[in-house]
């Protein structure tokens, strides 16, 4: 048996908005809306798609799965980010291998390293 990875799904209690902060991040677009309660986002040159469906009580506390996102200027990238709505969680560096934990505008965490 084989599994491939259909989506990455977000719960939001406004899904609209952070697929619309989501695509806007990372240069995609939003393909599809089901009526105010789910939205996928299509971004360029990933095989799988980001959906955000609406939850009345997204769990709380830190999400248990998150994405590792990668840029050539992990500084750059960060700043961008954090001026977009973004919050710095906080940095790590580990035997020279840098990256920056960041929550979206409605907390859920990411990071964002530089090139492996």
């Amino acid at each position: 048996m084989a599994l491939t990875l259909g989506m990455i799904t977000i719960d939001s209690t406004d899904p609209g908005a952070l697929a619309k902060w989501w695509s806007e991040q990372m240069g995609g677009v939003i393909e599809q809306e089901n009526e105010g309660w789910f939205y996928i986002v299509g971004i360029p040159g990933w095989g799988q798609k980001l959906g955000f469906q609406k939850v009345a009580d997204p769990t709380p506390g830190k999400n248990r799965q998150h994405m590792d996102l990668v840029s050539p200027d992990l500084d750059a990238e960060v700043q961008r980010l954090v001026a977009a709505g973004a919050g710095e969680v906080h940095r790590e560096n580990m035997d020279g291998f840098r990256w920056v934990v960041l929550a979206d505008p409605q907390g859920n965490q990411f990071c964002v390293s530089g090139a492996h």
